[in-house]
């Protein structure tokens, strides 16, 4: 059996740093600002952030004075003096602060933990001392403030928040921080987030011509550019053939669906808050489709009484759903409010779940690794304490038991998460690292015991008997448009030969080389290669630039020389310049690029 690797980095050191350096910016800001109420300050990865109520907006040069008194506290050597408290003596403590008595009250309640995240039962109210800042906290902390490095805490930025994400609650200002263990590596990490500025996909999307955000059409919708919608559909065909080929059927099933499936489905009770609107039309009610699984199974439901030969049966759909997130969670395309899903659902028996496990597998592992994703981790999503999960622990029991038995077959190497478990079951998601470290969830496989009873989906099987099938939810790039907005950041914008938009600009020297220009353009094109002749009266060398600004691969210079001998003079978007070869050499070269994805 595999190793299974435990990730928790709530019980590392760095993990209690950046919690404590929450406490001590708290601090710091009270100290400035002796009116302001505070609300939540935790860890979170790479860094930490803390909520604020304050009388005016933030300055960098508060945040400067600010850092600058952390450094302060951090070199009095405080230690962090944990006391369990009642909650009427948390709310005496706190009593001029109304954001720390709400959460209080959800703690006396035993429906809020500290950070206002839901829980089972009541937990003990704890208070963090360091000096004269005391905050309501569970922890942990680093022991004194001598374990946190001065050299090592930068402040980072402010930005709105909602107070519990609420639209109608409180605007408050969040300050954002990071910290580590040495000078080092918190310049390395902001060298890396200078490199992510740069290659930020809002950005790139703009400067490509990709895609474009219009107030006229509404926030997280956005709009592809030609350019932008070549590439999604490069990216769909090419999952669409692998898929194909590895035994997957596609499937269509539309964009509004019945409010009442997704009650019986248990999606309604989960995700109404993301739904868009109900319509109403002769006493039925339709929603925008959200996602696709009870389509599916009602689909499989349609077609027929299966047979256990029919078996497995695989699903696959690029499906528009609709999510209604809230405006302040909108982030460029990788948080959405219209997305498109390469989403599959493999109706099997249990006996078929380790080898359909272990095919799908096949299926992300293949994608991920044309796509330059090499580097990732498998986490085993579970139930945990505080989330919507359908009640069936027989049928979660057997989920888990049969993920985890299908991981273990295929020496899969993997670490256990609670609480990031679908509502319906466990899941193996695919957690890879781009060019900068980042980590981003990308696909999934899930074990659903539950939907296909709900909704009625069975099949006979060889004892002759009726049987319901389980159903592997399946997603290798999520979605079309978050693995865009991932894919230009990790390539910077400079796509594969085989993903750009446009991969080669032909760039006559002088007027009389454009018909020979034109002639090359038609021949690349007879092969595929999509191709644009820069026809401008710019000179040679700004055109150059202005094809390597929109990172096309191939630039190939004509003029006399070429024009006399069947030439092209390559040269490359990273500065390379190879120089004239022969046109039918170049071609070669270019579709076995093509050809290989590289």
């Amino acid at each position: 059996m595999p190793e299974i690797k435990q990730e928790r980095y709530q019980d590392t050191l760095l993990y209690r740093v950046r919690h404590s350096s929450a406490h001590i910016m708290a601090q710091a800001v009270l100290e400035k600002f002796p009116t302001a109420k505070i609300a939540i300050g935790p860890a979170i990865e790479e860094g930490y952030y803390y909520d604020f109520d304050l009388p005016r907006p933030l300055t960098p040069e508060d945040l400067e004075g600010i850092e600058k008194r952390m450094r302060e506290i951090i070199k009095q050597n405080l230690p962090f003096v944990r006391k369990e408290v009642s909650a009427e003596e948390a709310k005496e403590l706190f009593k001029d602060q109304p954001y720390k008595i709400e959460l209080i009250q959800g703690l006396e309640e035993g429906k809020l933990d500290d950070d206002g995240n839901p829980i089972d039962e009541k937990p003990v109210i704890s208070t963090y001392t360091q000096g004269i800042f005391t905050d309501l906290c569970r922890g942990p902390h680093v022991e004194s403030t001598a374990q946190i490095n001065p050299e090592a805490i930068k402040l980072l930025s402010v930005a709105g928040a909602y107070w519990r994400g609420d639209e109608k609650r409180p605007m408050l200002q969040r300050i954002y921080g990071t910290a580590w263990n040495t000078r080092e590596e918190l310049e390395d990490y902001l060298k890396r987030q200078e490199e992510a500025k740069k290659r930020d996909h809002r950005k790139l999307g703009k400067e490509l011509g990709l895609f474009y955000f219009s107030e006229d059409v509404g926030p997280g919708l956005p709009l592809f550019t030609p350019k932008g919608e070549l590439l999604r559909h490069l990216m769909e065909s090419y999952v669409r053939d692998v898929q194909t080929r590895y035994g997957y059927q596609h499937v269509w099933t539309g964009h509004v669906v019945k409010e009442d499936l997704y009650k019986r489905s248990g999606h309604y009770d989960n995700y109404k808050d993301v739904m868009f609107p109900p319509m109403v039309d002769e006493n039925i009610t339709f929603r925008l489709k959200p996602m696709n699984c009870p389509s599916h199974m009602t689909l499989f439901k349609e077609m027929g009484l299966h047979s256990y030969r029919e078996l497995p049966l695989r699903f696959a759909e690029f499906a528009t759903l609709y999510r209604y997130e809230k405006t302040g969670e909108l982030n460029g395309l990788t948080r959405v409010r219209s997305l498109t899903q390469d989403d599959c659902h493999i109706f099997c028996t249990p006996e078929q779940i380790e080898s359909e496990f272990k095919l799908a597998l096949d299926l992300i592992r293949e994608v991920l690794n044309t796509y330059h994703f090499t580097n990732y981790r498998v986490r085993l999503s579970l139930r945990g304490k505080g989330g919507k999960y359908v009640q069936d622990d027989e049928k979660w029991t057997k989920a888990e038991n049969a993920l985890r038995s299908a991981m273990n077959a295929c020496g899969l190497e993997y670490f256990e998460a609670t609480g990031e478990a679908a509502f319906y079951g466990p899941k193996a998601d695919f957690i890879a690292k781009d060019v900068l470290g980042r980590d981003w969830q990308l696909s999934t496989i899930q074990v659903d015991f539950i939907q296909p009873a709900r909704l009625g989906c069975s099949y006979i099987g060889e004892d002759g008997q009726e049987h319901t099938p389980v159903v592997l939810h399946r997603a290798v790039t999520g979605t079309t448009e978050r693995f865009l907005g991932v894919l230009i950041e990790h390539y910077a914008g400079a796509f594969p030969v085989w993903l750009s938009p446009v991969q080669a600009v032909l760039i006559p020297i002088a007027d009389r080389h454009l018909d020979y220009a034109h002639t090359v353009a038609a021949k690349l094109k007879e092969h595929g290669i999509r191709v644009e002749v820069d026809d401008r009266s710019e000179r040679m060398n700004s055109k150059i630039r202005d094809a390597q600004t929109q990172k096309v691969p191939y630039m190939l210079v004509v003029g006399d020389k070429e024009m006399e001998n069947n030439q092209v003079a390559l040269r490359l978007r990273n500065g390379d310049n190879p120089g004239a070869m022969a046109l039918d050499a170049f071609l070669k070269q270019a579709e076995d690029e093509i050809a290989q994805k590289i």
